[in-house]
């Protein structure tokens, strides 16, 4: 018998653990029965996760800079590469954020439910809401200051630190770039080595997921009963498909105005592997695929999507980094936390860095988002409120995240002169921008 895929499996933990905490709520010890024994395996999943953020940034950003191999010889492609890529990210958190912000999902749960989501989180939401209260008292500067590490250890014990660790990751990879490679190239295939070693785990972490989501689903029923909280997971889920289905527009309207190729010739090309995203959740997985339809289809040069399309399956992840603006706030407002624009400004700059070291597999946003509500002050035992949903909106920003890498690769192709006619035969002028 065919084994079932992952997705089908966490849907499946996630009704089984719905059902699960209602039958057993109609018995007096069935709370506490959850509380005791089934409860921790979906915090220690949670710890998982946690503990897999720092190495995953460290091996994943570390790698990806260190592949730009010399800083020296990065030619106009490669700056605007990276140039259009950061803006491309910015852009789609800062949609997110617009979204959540009109939507407010979270504001549909009631000050009841709210309330018992505050008592069951009480010492992680407490520890957050003191640390935000804290940082209201310094300089305009001191976000800065904080981005710069005094020790790396330290800032990689503490996930609220997640932006040094970034930085201390930018400036290693930026370092092995400006040594001779003959040095470097062992440091390089230790990363190399390491990355597909954190891969590898959170294969393994994710294969708990099933799991984890029943024993977190059914907590939660527990902890907070009411049905409003599942009605504002739909707004929440319908937030984020709002935001990624804009972010689609915007590429489409990048891509009509810089190369002047119509929305039909650029979807027309790049939906095969649109489809192949959304079935795999996974942009590497997607890669080969995209090569060949912005190669073939969409008339950009080998030279420039052999460069362009791997960097962006490792630090492109706009997809990613709009879902994580959207669960961040939203996960805030059911909190009843009220975020200030500086911290919703702190989620753009850390989404964005966090969404360039998040690997192109299934499952590792989740673990970038621990990032980047710890950075917010956010509880993270929050993730609790999404994993539900969290898969189905996995596949749809992947799509996203491989939208984003064709649109940008037509953009510097033709920056630099290198895009031309689509190479496949037959082609009619159905396809002709």
């Amino acid at each position: 018998m065919k084994k079932l895929a992952l997705h089908w499996q966490i849907l499946i933990g996630m009704v089984a653990g719905v059902i699960f905490a209602l039958t057993l709520t109609q018995f007096s010890w069935g709370a506490s029965f959850i509380g005791d024994w089934v409860k921790p395996f979906g915090t220690i999943f949670i710890n998982a996760l946690k503990l897999i953020a720092v190495p995953l940034i460290l091996a994943s950003l570390i790698k990806g800079i260190s592949d730009l191999k010399d800083i020296s010889k990065l030619s106009k492609m490669g700056l605007r590469t990276i140039a259009t890529y950061i803006i491309t990210t910015v852009i789609a958190v800062s949609i997110g954020l617009v979204v959540v912000n009109v939507v407010k999902p979270g504001a549909s749960i009631s000050e009841k439910t709210r309330t018992e989501l505050i008592e069951s989180y009480q010492g992680d939401a407490s520890s957050k809401i003191a640390d935000a209260a804290k940082q209201k008292g310094t300089g305009p500067l001191q976000p800065l200051i904080d981005l710069v590490p005094s020790n790396i250890f330290s800032a990689a014990s503490d996930n609220r630190k997640m932006l040094q660790v970034i930085f201390f990751a930018f400036f290693f990879g930026i370092g092995l770039i400006l040594i001779p490679e003959e040095k470097s190239k062992a440091v390089k295939e230790f990363f190399d080595g390491f990355n597909d070693v954190i891969l590898k785990l959170i294969d393994i972490i994710m294969l708990a997921a099933p799991y984890g989501v029943f024993a977190l689903l059914a907590a939660l029923i527990v902890e907070a009963p009411s049905t409003d909280l599942f009605t504002a997971l739909g707004m929440y889920a319908l937030s984020v498909v709002i935001g990624l289905t804009c972010m689609i527009g915007i590429y489409v309207l990048i891509v009509w105005f810089f190369t002047k190729k119509t929305p039909k010739f650029f979807l027309n090309g790049i939906s095969p592997a649109q489809l192949l995203a959304f079935s795999t959740s996974s942009s590497a997985a997607t890669l080969p695929v995209t090569m060949e339809r912005v190669e073939e289809h969409l008339g950009v040069e080998e030279e420039v999507a052999s460069f362009v399309l791997p960097i962006g399956a490792t630090i492109n992840m706009d997809g990613t980094s709009l879902y994580q603006a959207v669960a961040a706030v939203f996960i805030a407002q059911a909190f009843g936390m009220d975020l200030t624009l500086g911290a919703q400004l702190g989620i753009i700059a850390t989404a964005t860095l966090a969404s360039m070291g998040s690997a192109a597999v299934p499952g590792a946003g989740m673990v970038m988002l621990v990032i980047v509500l710890g950075q917010a002050g956010i509880p993270e035992a929050g993730l609790a409120l999404i994993f539900a949903v969290d898969r189905p909106l996995d596949m749809c920003r992947t799509v996203v995240n491989v939208t984003g890498d064709a649109a940008v690769s037509m953009v510097v192709a033709k920056s630099v002169d290198k895009l031309g006619e689509p190479h496949i035969k037959n082609w009619d002028d159905n396809y002709k921008g």
